[in-house]
């Protein structure tokens, strides 16, 4: 992954560090300065050369972190997720899953502590790293192929044909692969967050954080999309660390959930999820083992709040 990048009025984007907010628009490469209406970088500066990494390890190691001025949200916080693992956080309003988040992708950086994954220091430009929003934040004067390939575009990876093979075929994988030449605004919600995902997988990171991605879907596409996401893991392999507010959405996806109490409690709770995979949404649903995961996961989100 790398560096977060702002559209401006002007269609130009520029980046100079390593701040997050929710009006950047797209994952991609430090030093580059992009214009949408010359269809060419005319600047970029020196990337990695792409090799697949299926399963990266994450460790954080006893963090501390609070905003300049405020309350300190975590403290000699530790937690970790094995190679190849999906991995749900999951708390009350305020417990600092967003924040992590943020933390893990190396956009913001703990006051102690460290965030390592395979080993070394998190920094935004790793291409181990892929992010997919709570928003797709797709360019929208670009095609859902051209979406898909711009990572790998500003990466320098390979050639055009290259290029447009792979991210053909993460279209493809996430059920996309004749929209390829409709643009954003042509797409549903749904399909527009496919597309974002594509778009992460091309770069075949080693660990994928994913931040609330279906919240802003109705019922019947969320329950979906969950079941592609867990059909698309399945072929990928990488190692997911997950974000979201719904029990039933953690218990049906992870291997292992962590509850985060209020800030700066950190872990209110773990809890390993033994369901056999594959897993259909209705089919789970319908285990002992699921009501059972989400009673205990609904104790300890309530023991959160009232602690608060």
């Amino acid at each position: 992954m790398g560096a977060i990048i702002p559209e401006t009025s002007s269609g130009r984007a520029w980046k100079t560090g390593y701040e997050y907010t929710e009006s950047f628009v797209f994952v991609t490469y430090p030093n580059t300065y992009y214009d949408k209406h010359d269809e060419h970088t005319i600047r970029r500066g020196r990337f990695p050369t792409m090799d697949q990494r299926n399963k990266g390890r994450l460790a954080v190691e006893r963090i501390g972190f609070r905003y300049p001025g405020g309350q300190t949200v975590f403290q000699d916080f530790s937690f970790h997720a094995e190679p190849g693992e999906f991995v749900a956080l999951l708390g009350p309003s305020g417990c600092g899953k967003s924040t992590l988040l943020n933390l893990l992708a190396g956009f913001h950086a703990p006051m102690r502590g460290a965030v390592r994954l395979d080993g070394a220091p998190v920094t935004p430009e790793m291409p181990q790293l892929g992010y997919v929003f709570q928003s797709p934040h797709l360019f929208p004067w670009l095609t859902a192929l051209e979406n898909v390939r711009f990572g790998l575009r500003m990466a320098n990876h390979a050639g055009l044909d290259a290029q447009r093979a792979r991210a053909q075929r993460y279209l493809d994988l996430v059920g996309m692969g004749a929209a390829g030449g409709k643009l954003p605004h042509e797409l549903s919600g749904g399909m527009q967050q496919r597309v974002a995902i594509a778009r992460a997988l091309a770069m075949e990171p080693g660990l994928l954080l994913m931040d609330e991605p279906f919240s802003a879907l109705d019922a019947i596409t969320r329950a979906s999309l969950n079941e592609e996401l867990l059909r698309i893991w399945s072929t990928s392999g990488q190692t997911i660390v997950f974000i979201t507010h719904d029990i039933d959405e953690a218990v049906f996806l992870a291997d292992r959930v962590i509850v985060l109490g209020t800030a700066p409690r950190g872990i209110q709770a773990e809890l390993k999820i033994d369901l056999p995979r594959p897993r259909t949404f209705h089919a789970a649903r319908k285990l002992p083992r699921f009501g059972e995961y989400a009673a205990a996961l609904m104790d300890h989100v309530a023991g959160a709040m009232e602690a608060a």
